[in-house]
């Protein structure tokens, strides 16, 4: 459950980076909470192809956080900040960022 939690954290940042087909699986198996064999059903696709481009965008999605570390940089910045300003503040740069 720890591991599904950081990928939809990780998948905010990195989504876009991803084919329209990988955004919909994604989705529907992590947000939506849709089985393999029900996700491969809607797109009349086999249950391994649903697992393999599920199995490619999380590896690529932890592949650019180790690189890009957008996650990571926000998440030292709002600690950063936490202590210096009120949460009206934060909560507008949390936005931006």
């Amino acid at each position: 459950m720890e591991k599904n939690i950081y990928l939809n954290e990780l998948y905010i940042y990195y989504k876009d980076l991803f084919t329209e087909k990988q955004q919909m699986y994604f989705d529907d198996y992590y947000i939506n909470d849709l089985s393999l064999s029900e996700i491969a059903e809607n797109y009349n696709v086999s249950r391994n192809a649903v697992h393999n481009q599920l199995k490619s965008v999380e590896d690529k999605i932890i592949y650019y956080e180790q690189v890009l570390g957008l996650k990571r940089k926000k998440d030292k910045l709002n600690k950063l900040l936490k202590n210096l300003v009120d949460d009206d503040v934060l909560e507008k740069i949390n936005d931006i960022l």
